[in-house]
């Protein structure tokens, strides 16, 4: 008997030995082959192929792994990136016209994001892919070839571009009908959640299982979350992710958000990443933090050898400041995101910037020089976050290329004075619109498939009549 155990553990151990390291990858193959194997491996019988589409929304197909891995051709229509938030489609004109065969687009499932879906019963998969023309060129308007495409011109120019997002988000109740308030949710006090809980342990601790979940799911994924916070709003949290490049960051927020909003569904709660979702909290942000590194030296851009400020580090700040408020509908894409930046709140409204001052629209935090980087504080929570980091990028190369000198900064509050940024989504586009150096930056049928789209969703906001309405002009006007 002792010889029996002895040689069972042998072969146990021989086992692992021989387990090739790429199937215990939580996420990400290299090859074909090295997927079917990882999908079989885990007994995985289906996958979602999933790709963001132009508000960050996953749109794809399901299919059984075995149809995945045996060369389909997998493909979309068209149509579903030029879309609106509510299913419509925007006018012809401004440079858009809608395609009249609606012809597909084949999905190219970028193998080195695939992961497991923990919230599913059964074993599934995800996949997200790129899309490309019939030809194989890139589709220029879809949201990951947009940030790829101004990455791309970071590479050409021997830079690599570094960013870290921070992602606020509300809990709130289960609120099926849309014409009553959302509320707070309640937490394991039994009491509902109250404001003014910023970095409070207590207020994470409310949610103690549904964060339980939210790790366990990112885990599951391959997902690192760096910090995880309690903000001001009540039920208001706020998920650090840890430095990177921008393709994978935006790849980790686009999955994020789905792994919240599953565990919090899970806990029968909404999350919302609505800019502005209950009236008199806080709104909520996606904070980016970006610096350059010289592809040659592996050295930050913004600092020079002996520690101070480089030339690039203030045409980058200028760059921001000069074209940010132009790329304001990447940032802000909702009529709702507009309520978020006010005066005299959490959110600037204005394109200066400071060292660490949390008032400013562009901060630059306190760190070694070697760590030295700019956080944009304009993009909320609802921004798309391949269009957030493409269009923040671009503004700042927009900057290093012009050489476009900065403001002085400034060391006081800010966020009281005069608004400088639009104030609201229509004349967002039409700055957007205007700008060439971005539209070249960023593709000229993006712009303009992006900007029939936000022009569309603003005229079916129009048509709805608000409480505010009725309340004051019912029966005074």
């Amino acid at each position: 008997m002792p010889v029996a155990k002895k040689d069972a553990r042998s072969v146990k151990k021989t086992s692992r030995i021989a387990t090739p390291a790429f199937l215990t990858n939580l996420r990400g193959v290299k090859t074909w082959k090295e997927a079917t194997e990882w999908l079989e491996w885990r007994g995985i019988e289906d996958i979602e192929c999933i790709t963001p589409d132009q508000a960050g929304v996953a749109r794809g197909k399901m299919m059984p792994s075995k149809k995945f891995t045996s060369n389909t051709s997998l493909a979309l229509p068209s149509a579903v990136f030029m879309a609106t938030i509510s299913g419509g489609y925007p006018e012809d004109g401004n440079g858009f016209t809608y395609p009249e065969d609606d012809g597909d687009l084949k999905l190219m499932p970028d193998l080195s994001t695939l992961s497991a879906v923990p919230w599913e019963t059964d074993q599934t998969a995800q996949v997200i892919c790129d899309l490309v023309h019939q030809d194989g060129r890139a589709v220029e308007f879809t949201p990951r070839n947009v940030l790829k495409r101004v990455v791309a011109v970071y590479a050409d120019l021997g830079w690599k571009p570094v960013v870290a997002p921070e992602i606020e988000f509300y809990l709130v109740r289960k609120n099926p009908d849309p014409d009553y308030p959302l509320t707070p949710p309640v937490g394991r006090s039994g009491r509902p959640i109250g404001g003014g809980q910023g970095y409070s342990i207590a207020g994470v601790n409310e949610f103690d299982e549904l964060i339980d979940d939210i790790y366990h799911f990112s885990e599951g994924q391959g997902l690192e979350i760096d910090t995880l916070i309690h903000e001001e709003g009540a039920g208001q949290l706020e998920i650090n992710l840890r430095h990177g490049d921008p393709v994978e960051l935006a790849d980790q927020v686009f999955l994020f958000k789905r792994t919240i909003r599953e565990a919090a569904l899970k806990h029968e709660t909404y999350a919302t990443f609505m800019a502005k979702p209950i009236q008199g909290q806080p709104g909520s942000a996606m904070h980016i933090h970006q610096s350059i590194i010289d592809k040659k030296t592996g050295q930050n851009i913004f600092a020079a050898a002996d520690g101070n400020e480089t030339d690039a580090f203030h045409h980058f700040i200028g760059g921001m400041q000069r074209h940010v408020p132009n790329a304001l509908v990447m940032f802000a894409p909702y009529v709702n995101s507009y309520r978020r930046l006010t005066q005299a709140a959490s959110a600037p409204v204005n394109t200066k910037w400071g060292y660490d001052n949390r008032t400013t629209a562009f901060r630059v935090p306190r760190s070694d020089p070697g760590a030295r980087r700019v956080e944009n504080r304009i993009p909320s929570s609802d921004a798309n976050p391949y269009l957030a980091l493409a269009g923040s990028l671009a503004c700042g190369l927009i900057g290093l290329r012009n050489q476009i000198k900065p403001d002085a900064p400034v060391g006081r509050t800010v966020n009281d004075d005069e608004i400088e940024l639009p104030r609201s989504l229509l004349e967002s586009v039409q700055l957007f619109e205007a700008d060439e150096e971005l539209k070249t930056l960023l593709g000229a049928q993006f712009v303009t498939t992006y900007a029939a789209i936000k022009k569309a969703e603003f005229e079916t906001f129009m048509e709805v009549i608000s409480p505010w309405e009725r309340e004051y002009l019912l029966l005074n006007v």
